[in-house]
């Protein structure tokens, strides 16, 4: 049977973290862009000489400097068009592994942040989109040690709005409700896909 693609989305402090534990507690396979490129990034990754090269000082032993680099790409926004020219097509390869991997699932996840931004909803089943209200978003954000308004509005800037995601979803899981309920949409939503792809 070949699998049923849904990709996950959400901007940034929406709850798409908890969403993806939710779906691996429900034994969904679940591809998580983000993970991919922190590993591509890490010690010995296969992205780390070619940002490197680009955006010299960016790396070191540990890999690259996601600090070091986000200041680049925040006060140059343009340079983010280079850094996402050397990411995305590894990104695609580690999903392509992946999908193989479990092409005999009914139903596997892409967790992909950026999947509008990128145009990535290529070949997808359905969009499933994770939102809260803005106050919401705005609390969890700042309320992480390492954020300022001033960073969490640049970041807000290059991701398309909440509402123009949601008009494009397909699926929607409101975060902005109790843990129980979400959890609660999430089994229901699973449920619904399962039975759509006759597993």
């Amino acid at each position: 049977m070949v699998a049923r693609v849904y990709a996950l989305t959400g901007s940034i402090g929406m709850g798409k973290s908890a969403v993806v534990g939710m779906l691996r507690k429900l034994d969904v396979p679940v591809f998580d862009a983000d993970a991919e490129v922190h590993r591509l990034q890490g010690p010995g990754g296969g992205a780390v000489t070619a940002i490197e090269r680009h955006f010299p000082g960016t790396t070191g032993p540990n890999g690259v400097d996601r600090a070091k680099l986000g200041a680049v790409v925040l006060a140059h926004p343009h340079q983010r068009r280079v850094l996402e020219s050397i990411i995305h097509p590894m990104v695609r390869a580690g999903r392509e592994a992946f999908l193989r991997r479990f092409r005999s699932r009914p139903l596997v996840v892409l967790d992909i942040p950026l999947l509008f931004e990128t145009h990535g909803q290529k070949g997808i089943d359905g969009v499933i989109v994770v939102s809260a209200p803005g106050w919401k978003q705005r609390a969890r954000v700042l309320a992480r040690g390492n954020m300022t308004p001033a960073k969490f509005r640049a970041i807000r800037a290059l991701q398309m709005p909440d509402a123009e995601k949601r008009r494009r979803a397909d699926y929607i899981i409101d975060t902005g409700t109790t843990f129980h309920r979400t959890q609660g949409q999430v089994r229901r939503l699973v449920a619904c896909l399962r039975r759509k792809a006759g597993g």
